[in-house]
């Protein structure tokens, strides 16, 4: 079979912000299944949620696999399972303040201080209920990962395709670092070097609520990035993230309002402007490090040089290949002090160069490794005195 090819994202000539939101009390005030899914099928919410617990730690089983099968089985003879019909419950699900306008108004401010902002969903949340949410439709999201199901031909929700649960919500950050964005695709296991990465980690904003947010949190402050806890408006309950911030799980929190000029609109505005400023550091550091590069590689490459024209001279049997030699020497300026032994030595032990040592370019090349030597050896010393003799 043949292996299928993955669209990649490529680093940009400008620096990229990726913000990552959890969805639930994140962007939304409540669980997207208790904004009419549930009730729809006859349970109290509170009901739901204890059921489908029971079911997870009854079974060994994962709790959103639980809740999967909850509305899988009680969907059943009172609902049409189907995409569309998820997408359908995703339209009505609340936003908080402000979060309508909030993507295309950050990109643009990014998009003004020569930064790309892209906005990503990690959530444990159903993908069909977020791709049916208004911002999602109008193309808010680079990506949505989150839990979502496998259809039969009819269109019907039979299996989970993808279930998104606290502890591997850290992939996608890996994913969106590297923009190996396909989630079935193996080259985010690739090594990259550090000027290769589209997304540093120090670019990633992740915000979330809650306990489940942790493990994302906890790894965007490892490698520099910001993590932002959020609470709900209406309530004012910093409990969650004062919590959060007191185990430095957070770097900031913030109300859950998205509106202009809001707390949150500035934090992450604040952090924006820091970015353009930081890459052009990093950049120039980058730059810095392969002039390293290229002169260390220079640098070797003279070596081999000097190595290669010593064993030619040493090796020399006619004055034509002694002369050409002697040319190639010349034009290299340093010289350690083991090297100029060696030159030394070979003038001493082959007597056809130690025959033309007086001549002129062959003497002019010697004279120059003697200048500004304090201690002779006596091989140096013997090559200064037939100098000397002729002269």
């Amino acid at each position: 079979m043949a292996e299928k090819q993955y669209i990649r994202k490529q680093k940009e000539d400008k620096p990229v912000v990726a913000i990552c939101y959890d969805f639930d009390k994140t962007l939304s005030p409540d669980d997207m299944q208790a904004q009419g899914y549930i009730q729809s099928v006859g349970y109290d919410v509170s009901d739901f949620w204890k059921q489908s617990n029971a079911i997870a730690s009854g079974n060994d089983m994962d709790q959103n696999l639980a809740y999967m099968y909850m509305m899988k089985q009680e969907s059943e003879g009172k609902v049409v399972f189907t995409k569309e019909k998820l997408a359908e419950y995703g339209s009505n699900i609340q936003l908080f303040p402000g979060v309508e306008e909030w993507f295309e108004r950050i990109r643009k401010y990014g998009k003004d201080n020569g930064v790309i902002v892209e906005h990503y969903i990690i959530s444990s949340g159903l993908k069909e209920m977020i791709d049916g949410t208004s911002v999602a439709k109008v193309g808010a999201f680079e990506k949505v990962y989150a839990s979502s199901f496998y259809y039969n031909d009819k269109g019907v929700a039979v299996w989970p395709a993808q279930v998104v649960n606290y502890t591997n919500k850290t992939q996608f950050l890996f994913r969106i670092e590297k923009g190996v964005l396909d989630i079935n695709d193996p080259m985010v296991n690739e090594s990259f070097s550090p000027e290769e990465i589209r997304v540093p980690f120090r670019n990633i904003i992740y915000i979330g609520d809650s306990d489940t947010d942790i493990p994302c949190m906890k790894l965007v402050n490892t490698y520099g990035g910001y993590s932002i806890g959020v609470y709900n408006p209406d309530t004012m309950d910093k409990t969650k993230v004062y919590k959060m911030m007191r185990d430095a799980r957070i770097k900031y929190f913030a109300s859950a309002n998205y509106s202009e000029g809001t707390e949150l609109d500035n934090l992450v505005k604040y952090i924006i402007n820091r970015t353009a400023l930081n890459e052009k550091l990093e950049n120039l550091h980058y730059d810095n490090q392969n002039e390293l590069i290229m002169a260390d590689k220079q640098s070797n490459e003279e070596e081999l040089k000097k190595i290669d024209l010593m064993i030619a001279l040493e090796n020399s049997r006619s004055f034509a290949s002694t002369h050409s030699v002697i040319s190639d020497l010349q034009k290299i300026n340093n010289w350690t002090n083991d090297e100029k032994e060696t030159l030394f030595n070979i003038a001493i032990n082959n007597s056809q160069i130690l025959y033309i040592l007086t001549d002129l370019d062959v003497k002019s090349f010697y004279k120059k490794l003697l200048n500004g030597q304090k201690h002779l050896s006596e091989s140096a010393q013997k090559v200064k005195e037939e100098i000397e003799n002729e002269e």
